[in-house]
């Protein structure tokens, strides 16, 4: 149940694809930026971070000869605990969906739970570190990030006062470039996250955006558990059998509702399917555990903030009926 024929793969494409726009000078140059400042920080972090990162890779299994084996990445690069709960839940869905125990690494910014820093620096060690495990031909990549994004800077690191940075959407596919990894599932959960598509987009990758190049997405106060891009995708469809694009269009069309409902204008989330990756994908998704798991934390449209303007809106609604 987990292979589809090329008909449909086509039909995801034109209908949640990247909505690739002609890039202009300036566009071109802001997408090959990437910035990262620790300001003020003590020696004690960065050696609590050293050990931290260097513990996590050193417990990253090797591949396994003749299988294709799935690595796991999973980033949220802001402190606000949205981005953390997501982080972690992701983690344990994605780790558990594709076989991916040992082969699963987690950045998380700000944590406090032993978790290396979600910074712009770890992802680019933490890509090289399992480029270095996997078999480059044969395993795949999976990395999801959870975070703010900004026009034309890509997504964006935001530790407080402490730490800050972006990852442009060039220089994003320079370090999966200069690993050498070519394999890969990347899932950008971010405002404009589209950006990324022209520069990731590939036959040999599936990349998925929470929005397009020019709007935003939802669902990310700090009081929330999941974003609405996270609850639709992760919370709602990785957790069953569905294939990945099955998943990713059901989220589409759930995270559109869920946007109408509040009146929001739609983010336009996209998804691209290479022509080659049904090779891998259907080898990585064999063994999808059938049995569901059960979906954890608040829903994204049942948050504190997402009640009141519910409310906001009927009350609209009434004055305007009684007009």
């Amino acid at each position: 149940m987990h292979n589809w024929p090329i008909k449909i793969l086509t039909y995801l494409i034109l209908l949640f694809g990247p909505q690739v726009q002609a890039q202009s000078p300036d566009d071109i140059v802001a997408a090959e930026k990437g910035t990262t400042s620790e300001g003020g920080r003590a020696a004690s972090w960065y050696f609590d971070q050293h050990q931290r990162l260097a513990g996590a890779i050193d417990g990253l299994k090797p591949q396994t000869p003749g299988k294709v084996d799935a690595y796991i990445l999973v980033v949220g690069l802001d402190r606000d605990p949205v981005f953390q709960t997501e982080s972690e839940e992701t983690a344990a869905v994605l780790q558990r969906r594709y076989g991916a125990e040992g082969r699963t690494l987690t950045l998380i910014t700000g944590s406090e739970t032993g978790y290396a820093q979600g910074s712009p620096a770890n992802i680019q060690i933490a890509l090289a570190a399992i480029a270095k495990k996997m078999d480059l031909a044969e395993d795949v990549l999976i990395l999801y990030t959870t975070s703010h994004g900004a026009p034309k800077i890509g997504i964006v690191y935001q530790d407080g006062r402490k730490g800050s940075g972006t990852i442009a959407p060039r220089r994003m596919r320079n370090i999966l470039s200069d690993v050498g990894i070519k394999r890969r599932v990347i899932v950008i959960s971010a405002c404009y996250s589209g950006e990324f598509m022209p520069f990731l987009a590939d036959d040999d990758s599936i990349v998925i955006t929470a929005a397009s190049a020019t709007r935003s997405s939802f669902g990310c106060a700090p009081g929330n558990d999941w974003t609405f891009f996270g609850d639709a995708l992760v919370n709602h469809g990785l957790r069953t059998s569905k294939s990945l694009p099955a998943a990713a269009s059901e989220a589409a069309a759930l995270i559109d509702q869920w946007e109408k409902r509040f009146e929001f204008v739609s983010s336009q989330p996209q998804i691209s399917i290479g022509t080659a990756s049904h090779i891998w994908l259907s080898e990585i998704e064999k063994n999808i555990p059938e049995k569901p798991t059960e979906k954890t934390g608040t829903p994204a449209i049942k948050s504190e903030g997402m009640a009141e303007l519910e409310a906001e809106i009927a009350a609209k609604n009434r004055r305007a009926k009684a007009k």
